[in-house]
């Protein structure tokens, strides 16, 4: 598709890689711009089960370019602000796409990268793997990432991670919450992959809808959310997986 991401869909999986492996898959408006591209080429494959995010080289993403974080110095707050939306329009993206969208991390993913990754619905990662949100270090805020991390993580673990700017492991990553899976090094690339692949055979309807009223219940009411649910639960009856999941069930029950 380009030259700063690749993109392709292959047996359901669609893959978009990071392709700045000489700047550490650093983030910048062009790579953001075909990143949203990606996604939204993947939302509308009729075949794509599955998006995986991943990183070209040693890291998954270092963060913001530096030749950017040298211009915002210079920029004007509306020009700062489009800039920033640009991201926040990425991670909105993620969050309404139809299928689950996992981030495959090994290497670094700092600042704008671990934000990146933790906008993915799942993340997984190798051992060596490394996660943080450094920005305050520069007197910087990990600001739009902070509405989906404080939604993954306890509010003061979500503190913690941004205040202090720490680096950590993939192990702590997942203590936290921040990350789903840990793969020793060696085992990253099968483990991942079956992981990936054992996902893309489960229902399509069942899942998009699962994620879709997963998200949804974010500000609502107790009452409000279990009303969602009712109306969910009716729709994801009508869909032809539920009605071949409900027949294979009853022919195995019959059986046995």
């Amino acid at each position: 598709m380009s030259r700063n991401v690749l993109y392709e869909t292959r047996e359901g999986i669609s893959r978009i890689t990071l392709n700045r492996p000489d700047k550490r898959n650093a983030l910048n408006p062009e790579l953001i711009g075909e990143l949203k591209d990606a996604v939204a080429a993947s939302a509308r494959h009729a075949q794509c089960r599955v998006v995986v995010i991943a990183g070209e080289g040693k890291d998954f993403c270092s963060g913001a370019d530096l030749a950017g974080l040298e211009k915002t110095a210079q920029n004007s707050v509306t020009d700062n602000m489009a800039d920033a939306r640009n991201m926040a329009e990425l991670f909105l993206m993620m969050r309404n796409h139809p299928r689950p969208i996992v981030a495959a991390v090994k290497g670094r993913a700092l600042a704008g990268g671990c934000g990146l990754a933790t906008a993915c619905d799942l993340i997984l990662a190798a051992e060596s793997a490394q996660f943080g949100y450094p920005e305050v270090n520069i007197g910087f805020v990990a600001a739009m990432v902070m509405a989906i991390l404080r939604r993954s993580v306890s509010e003061k673990a979500a503190f913690e991670l941004v205040a202090t700017g720490e680096t950590i492991s993939a192990k702590r990553a997942y203590e936290l919450g921040v990350i789903h899976r840990v793969f020793s090094d060696g085992e990253f690339e099968v483990e991942s992959t079956g992981y990936v692949n054992r996902l893309a055979t489960k229902s399509q309807s069942a899942v998009m809808l699962s994620k879709r009223l997963l998200y949804q219940m974010d500000m609502m009411s107790f009452e409000a959310a279990l009303e969602a649910g009712v109306q969910t639960n009716a729709i994801a009856r009508m869909t032809e997986d539920c009605r071949r999941g409900v027949e294979r069930f009853l022919k195995k029950s019959t059986v046995s």
